[in-house]
């Protein structure tokens, strides 16, 4: 019997600072033939026609139409977590190459990161951490205080997955949820976590002790967060980002922060990330910034890869792609 040959499928590289985990690429090896970046140019006329995937991990390789145009075989692009917002979906669809993510395995850690960090901030657990350690600290300042949690308002800003997990989470807490979304939820579900819909961003705004947002980035969530929504929150409030930096205006965030607008923000998400390190979010106390982990844990990151192998194989045979990602 004759051997089938594996799928050429272009990835960026293996190992290193964006490339495709190494114990990831023993597993990938067994479905596909890889071809790395560097191969690619190296042996573009050979290659160009053979590649019929391409792996996109931490958003690479970059899909520009000038590699598009090279790989005529091109059938799909598997691209790991849940944004899409670096693909330009209407270009891939001119050169009829379909386009998956992996939306559903990140929701529970990216969720459990949300609730992490409205913790650490209410609880001011990054400072705290610095007085325990600092060689110069002689006492614990008994009027060091956080913000309580438990039954406070939450408003969450997009109720998708991640969001109504995070609802889950908080109502844990005995937190009084409030949520904007584009469409409502139905009444079992707003039930099931005892979430109250707004309509209006702007009732969210007004009411909550802690604004969490968990939207897709698109040109109408884009500076979704500016001055005008800061201004509308509470003094008191923090502000609790784990979607894109792109949809908040960090220079409007500054500004609020700097003037006690708000009280506090935690960012899983930046524009652009890291920051530049003369940024001024990093001098700020009122400020916890983690590095784009909200799906950062072993089993998960398994599980994306896995999504993908199975979408890329699924794409190559002409079968329903899971998690397909739709114009």
């Amino acid at each position: 019997m004759e051997v089938q040959e594996l799928p050429y499928v272009l990835i960026d590289c293996i190992g290193g600072r964006y490339g495709v985990y190494e114990d990831h690429a023993e597993f990938l090896k067994k479905h596909f033939h890889l071809i790395t970046m560097k191969e690619y140019l190296e042996n573009k006329k050979f290659l160009s026609k053979k590649i019929r995937a391409i792996y996109m991990w931490y958003h690479k390789p970059v899909i520009k139409e000038e590699l598009l145009q090279s790989l005529p075989n091109l059938k799909i692009v598997a691209s790991s977590g849940v944004g899409i917002d670096h693909l330009d979906l209407n270009l891939l669809s001119r050169y009829g190459v379909k386009v998956s993510n992996t939306p559903f395995v990140v929701s529970t850690d990216t969720a459990d990161l949300g609730m992490a960090l409205m913790l650490a901030s209410s609880r001011r657990l990054v400072e705290g951490y610095q007085i325990a350690v600092s060689p110069d600290t002689e006492y614990f300042p008994a009027d060091w205080l956080g913000a309580e949690v438990s039954g406070a308002t939450l408003g969450i800003v997009g109720m998708g997955t991640i969001g109504y997990k995070v609802a889950e989470r908080a109502k844990a807490f005995e937190m009084k949820i409030l949520y904007h979304n584009r469409n409502q939820r139905n009444t079992e579900e707003e039930s099931a976590v005892g979430a109250i819909y707004c309509k209006k961003i702007d009732d969210l705004l007004q009411q909550s002790d802690f604004v969490l947002l968990s939207v897709k980035l698109t040109p109408q969530t884009h500076q979704l967060i500016g001055k005008r929504e800061l201004e509308l929150m509470k003094p008191t409030a923090t502000l609790i980002n784990i979607s894109r930096g792109l949809v908040v205006d960090q220079d409007a965030l500054v500004e609020a922060l700097q003037n006690k607008v708000i009280k506090a923000a935690a960012l899983d998400v930046t524009y652009p990330e890291p920051l530049p390190r003369d940024h001024p979010l990093l001098k700020l106390k009122n400020v916890i910034i983690t590095p784009h982990i909200g799906s950062a844990t072993k089993k998960t990151r398994r599980l994306m890869m896995e999504n993908m192998v199975e979408s890329i194989h699924a794409g190559l045979r002409g079968l329903p792609i899971p998690n397909e990602v739709l114009l």
